[in-house]
């Protein structure tokens, strides 16, 4: 408790002292990969509003804006083929808002209406706005490439089967399962589902090619 208490005066001074720098930094670092408790900046975000007495739309913003932050970033892990075995799962949340689905139009240009128009979807089977699909797959690429295998793991090939819409606020949890492990080719192949609730919107397999202890020239960075 006296740690906690130790803790939590310190936060509260160097937010009083340096504001929205706190909050800044805390975000930043974990966009960087560098793991910063989610707790540190969501209190640093409260006590911001609180010592400052801001108790303001932007205060508020900026603490859901904080909580979504800390929810979706994975912290950076590597694994080498090595490192691996049958049956290793991770998974990701996350809650799909419209601002994501009509980023993912202006990135990729897709801006056929079905995902972007509530008056167009609303005359279509789905009744209202859905997600691209591929951006439902993207969230399998984002575990790939961060937790299982993790950086240095490179993609050769992935299977998709599209089952159900995902809706905007629809929350989609995604798991990966280690299915195989090809030594001789330092290859993997894994199991890919995403869920919205209990039902299974995608599903499919990739096959990734990951770093070996043994092979490499020089060893990737621990993140």
């Amino acid at each position: 408790m006296v740690h906690a208490s130790l803790w939590m005066s310190s936060v509260y001074e160097l937010v009083k002292a340096y504001g929205l720098w706190v909050l800044f930094i805390g975000i930043t670092l974990e966009c960087m990969g560098i793991p910063v408790p989610g707790e540190t900046v969501l209190v640093s975000a409260a006590l911001y509003a609180g010592s400052t007495h801001r108790l303001t739309i932007g205060s508020v913003m900026l603490v859901a804006a904080t909580v979504a932050v800390s929810r979706m970033i994975l912290p950076l892990r590597t694994l080498y083929f090595e490192d691996l075995s049958v049956g290793m799962t991770e998974t990701l949340s996350k809650t799909i808002s419209s601002a994501d689905v009509i980023g993912f139009a202006q990135l990729t240009g897709d801006r056929n209406p079905i995902h972007l128009s509530e008056h167009f979807a609303a005359k279509t089977s789905f009744g209202r706005r859905i997600a691209h699909g591929l951006y439902t797959a993207s969230l399998i690429s984002a575990v790939l490439g961060t937790r299982l295998p993790g950086p240095g793991a490179v993609y050769v090939s992935q299977t998709l089967q599209f089952r159900a819409p995902v809706k905007i606020g629809d929350t989609v949890d995604v798991t990966v399962i280690v299915a195989e492990l090809i030594p001789e080719r330092e290859r993997a192949r894994l199991t890919c589902i995403c869920r919205v609730a209990d039902e299974v919107v995608l599903e499919g397999e990739a096959l990734v090619k990951v770093p070996s202890v043994a092979k490499s020239e020089r060893p990737l960075p621990r993140l």
